[in-house]
């Protein structure tokens, strides 16, 4: 038997805003950050559990201190037990009576929940031998749908469903995890979208994105409409016809604003418009889907948790499912919302960019397409080309696709020197100065 010895907590911030990567019409000036996390135990294996929560900055220290408001929740607990049974641990995190006060299921506290359950799947798997991704593939459809709490599901996907789905899937399993292994998973990339590039700059990534064989890119848009024409104008002509642009307002407009601006944009061929409004607003969506369709409406990386997709799949909200890593309470819902994206056929192309968030949804998307969906097909995972670095296990994007990470866990953990140098305010990194830049702008 082994026990959970420490749950250590870091504030890690990127100074990002310096050379606005990251920049869109929502969040001019994003330090991407980290509320990050490490489960220790006595085992003697050298394995810890390691996951975070992605921030853009100020209110990391909010998120790192609600991870410590669960510590009492793991800290001192049988480790076999926990891990047999992350279906039972999941409860123990999100039933928490008096901190669900705080949600209920969603907000600060929901996303540290998720930090903790990743944390504890990245133990798992090492302890496995296996990558996240497949660890969850071998995983029978019994034990998945154990995983998942259905509670205000049921009106849209039973457990019977469910089941149904996962042993319809298994079969194809071995053939798919081959296909997997010698093809790569279809990514494509925001790197020459972010709003504070030049054109000039814009137009340079996109070709380079090409050269580097993806197919889609993706732009910010929403703050000035006449900048949005001339930047999509810019990207097509760089990219040519037959790569697909798709757009992302972050949250921008009101609902007949987003109708309207996007009639300006469709004629250069738009892949989606990804969080046209207000991530809560599940009629606006769909009003939004009504009135720029054909064009698809994407939207995930905010949505708050299960319920709320639910809710999206139900009204034809959307029709690109954008999960995250980091928003929802974890792997365990994150199966969820895989499962009934299933259930209503919509295809899933997850959000990540960020720190880690590439490192740790890849895992999702694989193990849908062995496991749940058993397809690929116009489907893609996100990519940005920033601080992959600072992870033990970096991705492998190369040819426009991710290639399936072989090392186990779930790709969460960062180096110690990360840890050490981007600790905020005390990491040398910004005693250094870079908090100089911060504070500049928290007194503007």
């Amino acid at each position: 038997m082994s026990v959970i010895t420490a749950v250590d907590t870091f504030d890690i911030r990127f100074p990002t805003s310096q050379d606005l990567d990251g920049s869109d019409a929502m969040n001019p000036d994003p330090d991407y950050s980290a509320a990050y996390l490490i489960i220790r135990t006595d085992a003697g294996d050298g394995h810890g559990g390691h996951g975070f929560v992605f921030t853009i900055g100020r209110g990391n220290e909010v998120e790192t201190a609600a991870i410590e408001a669960l510590r009492h929740h793991v800290l001192g607990r049988n480790v076999e037990e926990l891990l047999a049974d992350m279906g039972a641990t999941w409860k123990l995190l999100a039933h928490d009576s008096q901190l669900r006060w705080l949600g209920p299921e969603k907000g600060v506290i929901h996303m540290a929940i998720g930090a903790v359950v990743n944390a504890l799947w990245d133990l798992k798997a090492k302890r496995a031998g296996l990558p996240l991704w497949e660890l969850l593939s071998g995983m029978s459809p019994e034990d998945l749908v154990a995983l998942v709490d259905f509670r205000y599901l049921s009106d849209a996907l039973t457990p019977e469903e469910a089941l149904a789905m996962l042993r319809a899937a298994e079969p194809g399993r071995e053939a798919r995890k081959a296909a997997l292994l010698a093809e790569g998973y279809p990514g494509y990339t925001t790197t020459p979208g972010w709003l504070g590039y030049s054109d000039d700059k814009l137009a340079r990534l996109a070709k380079e994105a090409v050269a580097e064989g993806f197919t889609q890119i993706k732009l910010k848009v929403g703050a000035s409409l006449e900048d949005d024409i001339r930047r999509v104008r810019t990207a097509r002509d760089a990219v040519g016809p037959d790569v697909r642009i798709a757009v992302d307002a972050n949250q921008r407009w009101d609902v007949q604003d987003a109708i309207d601006w996007m009639a300006h944009l469709a004629p250069y061929g738009i892949a989606w418009i990804e969080e046209p409004t207000s991530p809560d607003d599940v009629l606006g969506h769909a009003a939004i889907a009504r009135g720029v369709a054909p064009i698809p409406v994407a939207t995930g990386e905010h949505v708050q948790n299960r319920v709320m997709f639910k809710q999206m799949l139900q009204a034809g909200a959307l029709q690109v499912l954008q999960i995250d890593a980091a928003r929802v309470a974890g792997v365990n819902e994150n199966i969820a919302i895989l499962l009934l994206a299933a259930k209503f056929g919509v295809r899933v192309c997850p959000h990540a960019g960020g720190v880690g968030l590439c490192e740790a949804v890849q895992h999702l998307s694989m193990f849908d397409f062995v496991a749940v969906s058993g397809t690929k097909e116009d489907r893609m995972i996100e990519f940005v080309d920033h601080l992959h670095e600072h992870f033990v296990t970096p991705v492998d994007v190369h040819g426009g696709s991710y290639w399936p990470p072989s090392a186990p866990g779930a790709g969460t953990e960062m180096l110690r020197e990360t840890l050490a140098d981007y600790s905020y305010p005390e990491g040398p990194v910004w005693a250094a100065g870079a908090v100089l830049e911060t504070t500049r702008k928290e007194s503007r």
